[in-house]
């Protein structure tokens, strides 16, 4: 009887993990999107920059720093928002990782348990000696 509840706490440890993986992968996911959308912020901001540069520079310098500076706010802003969103996916991944490894250990120490429950059960010189 023990050794089926010992069975049955590492079957819910597994499942645990498997839950814990899979949102684990889909922060990971989730980082590396951030990431290209960072390189593709910042690939769209240089072209405005160049295009705006072209278009402003020679003319209006005046206007050309006037519209640099909104556009330089707006680019600082969206970064700082995808910043806190990759913050907020690296505290995920910290919190997702932790409570694998608590649930490793858990089912590691089940599983000394099972084989030492199993080990008394079934001796060498016949069962319950």
């Amino acid at each position: 009887m023990a050794i089926s509840n010992i069975q049955d706490t590492l079957l819910m440890y597994t499942k645990q993990k498997a839950m814990l993986n899979r949102k684990l992968s889909d922060v990971m996911f989730n980082i590396m999107s951030a990431s290209r959308e960072s390189a593709e912020l910042q690939q769209r901001y240089n072209e405005k920059r160049q295009d705006y540069y072209y278009e402003y520079a020679a003319d209006d310098p005046d206007l050309y720093q006037e519209v640099l500076e909104v556009l330089e706010m707006d680019h600082e802003f969206e970064l700082s928002t995808l910043n806190s969103w990759e913050k907020e996916l690296e505290l995920d991944k910290a919190n997702y990782e932790t409570r694998l490894n608590e649930i490793t250990a858990y089912e590691s120490s089940w599983s000394k348990l099972l084989q030492q429950n199993v080990k008394n059960d079934f001796t060498y010189g016949g069962a319950g000696k």
